[in-house]
């Protein structure tokens, strides 16, 4: 009998739906389907594989009720739900129009040996494997499947347990363009069924928490395959003295609350100078309350519930051990449980520190933790006060005082008098500090070209070299 996993409903609490849990032996005879397949994709050339992601791209706007009815009952959010389908068909267009230029390769004459040419091949994992996480179930899939895929390999995706509904909706549309069901596939299933995909793929992509990506880090080396890690992050907000506190309470309020907070880059703890503490939490306070749930009605309010229990009790933990502390909420605080689903209004807290949690743990909810401090200084250190690195923000009056703070902060992506900037714009690389990830850039021109091994061909229109150029007498 097939062993099934039950899956919650974010809004109503029901466990109405389950999927089957993909064995190793299932996952094996995929991979070798695929790879079986993968060659031909490859040899066709990068314009095939694009007109075939543009082919899906008509059937993916074609499924679109069906495809965001599954990711809101994934999640509990339906413009976000939206979002993230328009995300990706974006994606596809994105890198249908950069792949040709970004695989461009040349010959050109060696600089130390005249009779030799240089000419460098780009060579395609056969076989990526994805294990993407439950805050964007959609999106966190095809972030390094699509380009992976216009660079010739093949893919096998493992969506999170948690919010797996819509790989069924999205893999009928596949179905629908042969060339890319023959190189693309879902499994379904828990940390099990991720355990036996390391073991049967080239190269694997995970997004999640640092202490399991801890874990695929080292299955990954056991395997000897390369991995990309995106993991966990706790970013900070700096607001410099005199900064504008209108635009950086605005900005704050959205990088740390859009997608309930539920993602990686969210903003989840803000240093404010001392001159202005107290005017930026009241504006930053007002802001947040209000700030609505979309609860009980899911086509009203900005604020979604939050999409796994277990990450509600983390929260809760969190803001416990805060108040506990001599945290002062401002705004919101609570965690509701209405008719099965777990909420929390966006939540502002007032003296706060780094011996609490919610200075030093990922919350990864609405919650706006505001630190006042005297000096850049010490502004400086706290921001890089932790294990994360992933992403931050800093405002200032003069951008160059913000330029040169950004520069100093240790992490990968820095939005200058703005915040949340790496969801809006994809051109640059960055890369994670800490641990907050490993490997290449998902971003900028990288974030295709890491599919890729890198191979030389050094062609020789001269004579030979005789064994005797390499007598000891030589040297």
């Amino acid at each position: 009998m097939t062993e099934t996993i039950k899956v919650r409903n974010p809004r109503s609490g029901a466990y109405d739906y389950e999927i089957p849990v993909t064995t190793g032996d299932e996952i094996e005879a995929i991979a070798a389907e695929l790879r079986g397949a993968q060659p031909a994709w490859r040899e066709g050339g990068v314009a095939a594989r694009i007109d075939v992601l543009q082919r899906w791209k008509a059937e993916l706007t074609d499924s679109a009720d069906a495809i965001v009815a599954a990711l809101s009952a994934d999640t509990g959010r339906k413009a976000l739900a939206r979002g993230e389908l328009l995300g990706l068909i974006g994606m596809i267009d994105r890198w249908s129009a950069d792949a040709p230029g970004l695989m461009e390769t040349d010959e050109r004459p060696s600089d130390q040996l005249p009779d030799v040419a240089l000419r460098q091949q780009l060579d395609p994992y056969p076989l990526l494997g994805v294990i993407s996480p439950w805050n964007f179930p959609l999106l966190l899939s095809f972030i390094d499947a699509v380009p992976a895929l216009l660079a010739g390999c093949a893919a096998i995706i493992k969506p999170s347990e948690v919010t797996p509904r819509f790989a069924a909706a999205v893999g009928e549309t596949t179905a629908r363009v042969p060339e890319l069901h023959y190189v693309l596939r879902f499994i379904s299933g828990d940390g099990r069924s991720g355990a036996a995909l390391i073991d049967n793929v080239d190269l694997l992509a995970f997004t999640g928490s640092v202490a399991t990506g801890k874990k695929v880090a080292a299955a990954a080396a056991a395997a000897f395959i390369p991995v990309f890690l995106e993991l966990g992050g706790k970013d900070p907000a700096v607001v410099l003295p005199g900064s504008d506190l209108d635009r950086a309470t605005t900005s704050i309020l959205r990088a740390s609350v859009a997608g309930t907070g539920q993602a990686c880059q969210s903003l989840e703890r803000i240093y404010v100078h001392e001159s202005q503490y107290d005017e930026f939490v009241e504006l930053l306070t007002k802001k947040a309350a209000a700030t609505k749930l979309s609860y009980p009605d899911p086509d009203s309010g900005i604020v979604g519930p939050l999409i796994f229990d277990k990450q509600a009790d983390i929260i809760e933990s969190h803001l416990e051990d805060a108040v506990a502390r001599g945290a002062v909420v401002q705004t919101g605080g609570k965690l509701m449980r209405q008719d099965g689903g777990c909420w929390i209004e966006p939540t502002v807290l007032s003296n706060v520190d780094h011996s609490m949690l919610i200075m030093t743990d990922e919350t990864f909810g609405p919650v706006m933790p505001v630190m006042a401090y005297s000096t850049v200084d010490e502004a400086l250190k706290l921001a890089n006060d932790t294990h994360y690195g992933l992403s931050g923000a800093v405002f200032a009056p003069d951008e160059g005082d913000a330029v040169a703070f950004a520069q100093q902060m240790q992490a990968g992506g820095i939005s200058v008098n703005d915040a949340g900037m790496t969801t809006m714009t994809f051109e640059a690389c960055k890369q994670a500090f800490k641990y907050s990830g490993l490997g290449p850039s998902r971003m900028g021109p990288t974030g295709l070209t890491r599919f890729f091994r890198e191979k030389a061909l050094y062609l020789n229109r001269g004579a030979v070299t005789p064994i005797e150029s390499q007598a000891e007498g030589n040297t």
